[in-house]
Parts: C-alpha cells; structure tokens; sequence
C-alpha cells in the first residue's frame, strides 16, 4: 500500500476548496485523468487525555494528542469543533478553539468544561451528567484547504475514517460525569431492567455498601431469591464509574436451586457509572447461572 494519502475528486462541484475539474478531451471520467487527483491530509491520533468531564469543574480537561500524518499536505491550522451528540451535520456544529500546527511536532486538542459552556452559550450547570460530547477536527493546509470527517471519504470498515488502522482523528467523544460523593441511599424507580426481576416503574430500594464508595443492589437482585453474598457495585470517586467484580450474589428458589453471578461486561469489570450528583444509576451487567450464561443487561435507576 502507498504510504501517502490520495483524495479522490468524484464530484467536481462538491468541494470548491478543492482544485476543480472540467471533462476535456472526451474525457467523461474525471478519474481517468491523474491532473484530477489530489494529496490530501489527515491528523493521527497517538493518546487519549481524558475522555471523562466534570460537568461540576470549570477546569476539567479532555482532549488528544495526535500529529500529521507525514506524507500529507501540511497542516498550518487545526479547528476544534464539538456537538452534543454525534451529529456530522456541521450546522450542529460548536467551534471550540484554532490550533496552530508546526509540522514534525504532536499538538494538544483539550477542552474544559469552562470552553465548552462559552462554545454552546450555556451554564456548564446545563451538561448533564450522561450525555456524550461529540469532538470533531478540521485540518486547514497551508494551501488552504480543509480536511474533516464529512470530506475525507471512507471506504466501510477497512476506511481511513472508520478503520482501526489509520489510527485517524476526525472525531473523538467525551462523557459528561460527576464526582461519587455517596449518600445513594433510598427508593430508586427502575427505568429498565433487561434481567426482569422488576418492570418499568416499579420501585425498588439501594443502600450505600460497607465501603466509602459502593452501594448495595441486594435488594434488587435476586428479587425474591436468597442473597448468597452482597452483590456490591465499586465506584470512582472522581468520575462515577462503576465496577462490578464477579460476584455469586444468589439463587431464586431453595437451597440446591441454580446459584447466580453478576459480573460489570466491560474491561476491569466495569459496569456503567453511579452519578450521586443526580441520583442516576445505569449499568450494564453480565448474568450468568444455572449452567447458562446469559450476557450483559442493562439496569437503569433513578432516585425518587
């Protein structure tokens, strides 16, 4: 494979930036002709900051590294935009800030929480613990041209977008949490309950466990069973990510019924996040028993 970047101009109209193409000579694809190609340019991703904000910390930071990948057009400026959500449409669009690009060099794309509430012309208070921030990056050449998610092109799964291998940074998403300050004891009225030991609207009670950051679903699971041991959910004091270490938490009928495990699906065992800010429980936890393993099922909690 070629170590360089190639932008193929399929419809001429569609990028004026871009050096326009005219059918001359009979020729009726623009393909056909290599004055109609172009080297293009697109920023590699080397590491992830933070992809966690504080919605309760001015100064909470996330952001990547990445650099130009070096046998492209040369980067002179990067635009940083965000969207709530993961809209592509750039009317939805938010800039956040310009960075200067000096070639051979890693730039820095961060954003605080202080930066996003000036970009959207909101309190920061507005971002609600759970909603995902979409970034996005627009390369502008020194010949003037721009490269961003919606004109790249991609070519499925293997593409320069959405392909792992390019290690591309056109966009880049961010969670909005808060810290886990406890106190997560009451009644919760269940929003979803993938495992259906409870109906939606039901309520249903969870305690804070023996440590200073856990709670205790053992009211919750197994509804009507016998708790076998207390089926205890770890969370970050800083971002409210929850865990769930594996965990035979009971059984539904009598002593030489089947015994279930609970386990977080994630890596690390993590199941979701705990937000004590707004009393909001969601995880997504791996159930297994009886001989059966029955994958992730997602329980969804909020504090009455």
């Amino acid at each position: 494979m070629k170590k360089y970047l190639v932008i193929i101009i399929a419809v001429c109209a569609a990028f004026t930036t871009l050096n326009s193409c005219k059918k001359t000579g009979g020729l009726i694809n623009p393909l056909s002709d290599i004055k109609n190609l172009a080297v293009g340019s697109y920023l590699v991703q080397d590491s992830i900051i933070n992809a966690n904000l504080n919605s309760t910390s001015s100064t909470s930071t996330v952001g990547i590294v990445v650099h130009q990948y070096p046998a492209g057009e040369e980067v002179n400026t990067i635009l940083l935009y965000t969207t709530l959500g993961t809209s592509t449409d750039t009317l939805k669009w938010k800039l956040v800030k310009s960075i200067p690009y000096t070639i051979g060099s890693k730039a820095t794309l961060t954003a605080t929480t202080a930066e996003l509430a000036i970009a959207f012309g909101v309190p920061a208070s507005s971002f609600e613990p759970g909603s995902i921030f979409t970034f996005f990056t627009r390369a502008i050449t020194k010949s003037g041209k721009t490269y961003d998610v919606n004109n790249a092109g991609d070519n499925g799964g293997g593409g320069l977008i959405t392909g792992p291998k390019y290690k591309a940074a056109f966009a880049f998403t961010v969670y909005v949490v808060c810290p886990f300050t406890g106190g997560m004891t009451g009644d919760y009225i269940v929003i979803k309950d993938d495992w259906q030991d409870w109906a939606p609207g039901n309520l249903v009670h969870v305690t804070d466990g023996p440590g200073t950051n856990q709670i205790n679903l053992s009211e919750i699971y197994p509804n009507g069973g016998t708790v076998i041991n207390p089926l205890l959910v770890n969370i970050d004091p800083v971002t409210g990510t929850a865990s769930i270490p594996k965990v035979i938490y009971g059984r539904y009928g009598g002593a030489t019924s089947a015994q279930y495990t609970a386990q977080g699906t994630g890596a690390n065992d993590v199941a979701g996040y705990v937000f004590s800010c707004t009393g909001f429980i969601t995880l997504s936890i791996n159930q297994s028993g009886g001989g059966s393993d029955y994958g992730a099922n997602k329980l969804i909690l909020q504090k009455q």
